[in-house]
């Protein structure tokens, strides 16, 4: 074999004196930070071609690599160990992404006193507080511990050499943006710095098995602050979701290389913290003694998680020309299509009336399995006649009017069940039905308008339709007791469909369409 060559070429090489890009020729302006005349010639280094080297360790098969050592360590935060799947893995980089204010350097201050220990140190970097504020606030949350160790610093130097002598299990650094290396020019947070210091923790972390967690930054559109690469590089991207004015806040997994990433952690925010929210489905009910026009229950899916939420809707007469539309929680453009989609297959009209759409919580649905509930309550505004509190709406409707399947029924029938609700509205073949819940079936937006009462529940321009005092096809109806159920399907003959009562004679108040409801067995 040939042994390689080495060139001794030389070529002149450019750098951007702002973020620090090296650029394969001059350019006016730098591709990477967009500043124009920052680009200048850096000299002319050899180029030459890398010979092979030693290695630091010889390749093994992978069956003989020893994993003990990248068992994760659980937090003691049970909400976050679920979206890490499991806990912290030793030399795991973790990038915590929010907007200001959301409560990501609570949660970490939480976390990192939560995982101190007399083996097991925890060393918090605070660059853009003084160390006596941090104390404040550990003082009001209680997160205070003899093994957690507290500084202030901005200079990459400075940190590496904190690591140096405290050689923590757990390093926090709040945050990424605000650290910088007096080795480069330019800002703290930009591209060049943020680059450095980067690499230099995760070279850290990772000779050390030592677990980080950065703090980052968000931009005004949402997306985490700096080079591209920053995402890359961590091994675990989470963010920190939640309205700045309500309780809730949501951290999604974007990247995990260690779990799944469609686990969500549920948080509540206190005067005294944030505490972990196994069963949040509560913040996003109303608890009233009567049902009101205009409100719908539905079960949405949060990652795996499913969880109870509420839409209302209000409808008024418009007194100026272009009548008003406004969401909160909802998208728009879906609730236009869904308001399309009712005036021509549901004969409801509501072109010349101001609609308001939103959900309770600050819980932001956007999945199409809350088409159904949005409809309904759309609807029950229109009509001004509630739907029964017991009553969940779960599927996607189409511009056809027609209600489409939706993924994890079965989880999102067994979690309305487990909160006390008796009925649901579904696609069909929703799979397995919890015990003691009756589930009604619905291929149309027609078919489901008939759980409002005093509605006939009729399609719009069908012309096979009757109204209130026709016949049609029933719609087929489950209980967990049924054979048919255990079975996975509903077969209807003649018989049962003469047995079954009309689906259209809908009663004039909901305790009667619940008493109807209860009556109804299949064949």
């Amino acid at each position: 074999m040939a042994a390689r060559s080495n060139s001794s070429k030389t070529r002149s090489t450019y750098r951007c004196t702002n973020c620090g890009f090296t650029p394969p020729k001059w350019t006016g302006r730098c591709s990477e930070c967009n500043a124009w005349g920052t680009v200048e010639e850096a000299g002319g280094p050899t180029v030459r071609t890398t010979a092979a080297g030693p290695v630091s360790a010889p390749a093994r098969p992978i069956g003989q690599v020893d994993a003990t050592t990248a068992a994760s360590r659980p937090t003691n935060i049970d909400e976050l160990d679920r979206v890490l799947g499991g806990g912290l893995v030793p030399g795991a980089v973790v990038l915590l992404a929010g907007e200001p204010g959301v409560g990501k350097s609570t949660l970490l201050l939480d976390v990192a006193a939560k995982a101190a220990g007399p083996e097991q140190r925890t060393l918090y970097i605070t660059g853009e507080e003084s160390a006596s504020q941090v104390r404040l606030r550990a003082d009001r949350i209680n997160a205070l511990s003899p093994h957690l160790f507290l500084a202030a610093e901005t200079d990459l130097a400075a940190v590496l050499g904190h690591i140096e002598q405290v050689r923590p299990t757990l390093l926090v650094l709040d945050s990424v943006q605000t650290i910088a290396s007096a080795e480069l020019d330019g800002a703290p947070g930009g591209p060049a710095q943020i680059r450095e210091v980067a690499a230099a923790l995760i070279r850290e972390s990772k000779t050390r098995a030592m677990s980080t967690l950065l703090v980052g930054h968000v931009t005004k559109e949402g997306a985490i602050a700096g080079p591209r690469l920053l995402e890359h590089l961590v091994d675990v991207v989470l963010h920190f979701e939640g309205d700045r004015h309500a309780r809730l806040r949501l951290i999604r997994g974007v990247k995990n290389r260690y779990g799944a990433t469609d686990e969500v952690g549920c948080f509540e925010l206190h005067d005294s913290g944030i505490i972990g929210l196994p069963d949040p489905s509560g913040l996003f009910l109303t608890k009233r003694s009567v049902p009101v026009p205009g409100t719908c229950l539905t079960v949405t899916l949060e990652g795996r998680r499913p969880l109870v939420a509420e839409v209302q809707a209000l409808l008024v007469d418009s007194v100026i020309p272009s009548p008003r539309r406004a969401t909160s929680g909802l998208e728009s453009p879906r609730i236009a299509m869904i308001l399309a989609m009712l005036e021509r297959h549901g004969g409801v009209r509501m072109g010349k009336m101001d609609i308001y759409a939103a959900t309770v919580g600050g819980v932001k649905l956007s999945e199409p399995a809350a088409d159904l509930a949005i409809a309904l309550a759309l609807a029950s505004s229109a009509a001004d006649t509630p739907l029964p509190q017991e009553l969940v709406a779960i599927g996607e409707v189409g511009l056809a009017g027609e209600v489409r399947r939706v993924t994890g029924v079965e989880r999102r029938l067994a979690e309305a069940a487990r909160l006390g609700f008796t009925h649901a509205l579904v696609p069909p073949e929703p799979g397995k039905v919890p015990k003691g819940m009756r589930v009604i079936e619905v291929t149309t937006i027609g078919d489901a308008m008939a759980a409002i009462p005093g509605r006939p529940g009729r399609l719009g321009r069908d012309p096979d339709r009757k109204g209130a005092t026709g016949r049609r096809t029933p719609r087929q109806v489950r209980d967990a007791d049924s054979e048919e159920n255990r079975r996975g399907r509903v077969d209807l003959t003649d018989e049962a469909q003469r047995a079954v009562p009309n689906y259209l004679d809908i009663p004039d108040s909901a305790d009667e369409l619940m008493r109807g409801w209860e009556e109804i067995e299949p064949d």
